[in-house]
């Protein structure tokens, strides 16, 4: 059900080159869009049109809506690299009955960074006259104000012991054979959460998550969802995980047990089953790892599988993103079945935690992650925040080391809003 489906009269578009910022993140204003990764991506701001959905059909209506508006922009794209161009941000509830729902976000100015090149991008129903300067409007040099106190709740561990120990003996009965359980924790600020403040924070420590700000939902995820560019297809899989003490060598031992580990490596197949499966039924070709990878973060180690494709057909970014979420990843395996259990036992409304979070370009190409490592701004007040943090439940989990798995993926947003590690 569309909230707001209005559509904007033809858009306007120009790209152009400009010299590289000395930092992405640093022209972005106050309450913008980022989506980064390495000091390279996009930020974003202005509102030129918005589209607004819920229901199970929400990335289906955002898909036709954003396809209708591509058909009839007139674009000139002087530097034509991945996120040039006409391009909307959006961000899409975990669940069809949320009242989260989804939007998708039509900005009026872009900057982007790759390798050596940027560039400026200016979108306008009014069309363009004169392209402006990117002087005239990138965000001034000015200071950030310094984050708020903020006080975050520790979270109820006795109602997360009962849905984990539910969960395993549901799975232990037959039910089903993998579960993700969110849990989420209030956080309240002595003043509105300026968003930027996060986000430097996030990127300076993750450089190698995607540190974004869509709509209120902020955070540094590392999981890929689908990548789409020109006819090429990637998913990030992430599944099974370990905490580093921080100690190289017993780090490396412990990468080495995680790679081994049979409760690990059962829930990562799920989730690498659950990818590949829907990418077959789009690809000419499907190529997956016959072992993962261990992706290294500074709070968690990840068992990680890197599924590439090439499209049989023109497929875009939404459509695939449609398909894939809600994978095991951030479900479970049967998938309708562990949703159900989700409902029974969770306790909560995700909003858009673990839900797809991305950009899509005119051509239908673009990048969607799981909206994971993140924190929900409340859009009724900005001192009020949730964050997230979830785990995959197999019959081998046990309560405490999913308890411990939790509180390390909630340390990204704990530490960027100021608690102490």
């Amino acid at each position: 059900m569309s909230v707001q489906a209005a559509m904007p009269g033809p858009l306007t578009v120009r790209t152009v080159a400009i010299d590289p910022p000395e930092d992405l993140l640093a022209t972005m204003p106050e309450a913008g869009i980022s989506w980064v990764r390495r000091g390279e991506g996009l930020v974003a701001w202005g509102e030129v049109a918005r589209l607004d959905s819920r229901g199970a059909s929400r990335i289906d209506e955002a898909d036709a809506w954003w396809r209708r508006v591509s058909r009839h922009a007139v674009v000139r794209d002087d530097v034509h690299r991945p996120g040039t161009g006409l391009i909307a941000f959006g961000a899409f509830s975990f669940a069809d009955a949320s009242d989260a729902g989804g939007a998708l976000v039509i900005p009026r100015y872009v900057v982007g960074v790759r390798g050596d090149e940027a560039w400026l991008t200016v979108i306008s129903e009014d069309g363009l006259t004169a392209m402006p300067a990117f002087a005239d409007v990138a965000a001034r040099t000015a200071t950030v104000p310094a984050l708020p106190r903020v006080e975050i709740a520790t979270g109820d561990r006795d109602a997360w012991s009962r849905a984990v120990s539910a969960a395993v003996e549901r799975i232990g009965a037959g039910e089903l054979d993998k579960v993700v359980l969110a849990r989420a924790v209030q956080a309240r600020a002595e003043a509105p959460v300026d968003v930027r403040s996060l986000l430097a924070t996030l990127a300076t420590e993750y450089p190698s998550c995607w540190t974004f700000h869509v709509d209120g939902l902020v955070g540094a995820t590392p999981e890929l969802l689908a990548r789409v560019d020109h006819g090429l297809v990637t998913s990030r899989v992430l599944a099974g995980t370990i905490r580093p003490t921080g100690d190289e060598t017993a780090d490396l031992a412990h990468a080495a047990a995680l790679a081994r580990s049979s409760k690990d490596r059962e829930e990562h197949e799920y989730a690498v089953r659950s990818v590949t499966s829907v990418l077959e039924s789009h690809c000419g070709s499907v190529n997956v790892p016959e072992e993962p990878s261990v992706l290294h973060l500074p709070n968690v180690m990840h068992l990680a599988t890197d599924v590439t494709g090439v499209l049989s057909h023109n497929a875009s970014a939404l459509e695939l993103i449609r398909e894939l979420h809600p994978s095991a990843a951030v479900c479970g395996t049967p998938t309708l079945t562990a949703a159900r259990v989700i409902d029974a036992l969770e306790g909560l409304d995700r909003g858009r935690y673990a839900g797809p979070v991305g950009w899509i370009n005119a051509a239908g190409d673009g990048e969607w992650c799981i909206g994971l490592r993140s924190a929900e701004i409340s859009p009724a007040d900005p001192t009020r925040l949730r964050l997230f943090a979830g785990c995959g439940i197999v019959a081998a989990s046990e309560v405490g080391a999913e308890w411990a798995e939790s509180e390390a993926k909630l340390e990204p947003m704990r530490r960027a809003l100021g608690a102490q590690a």
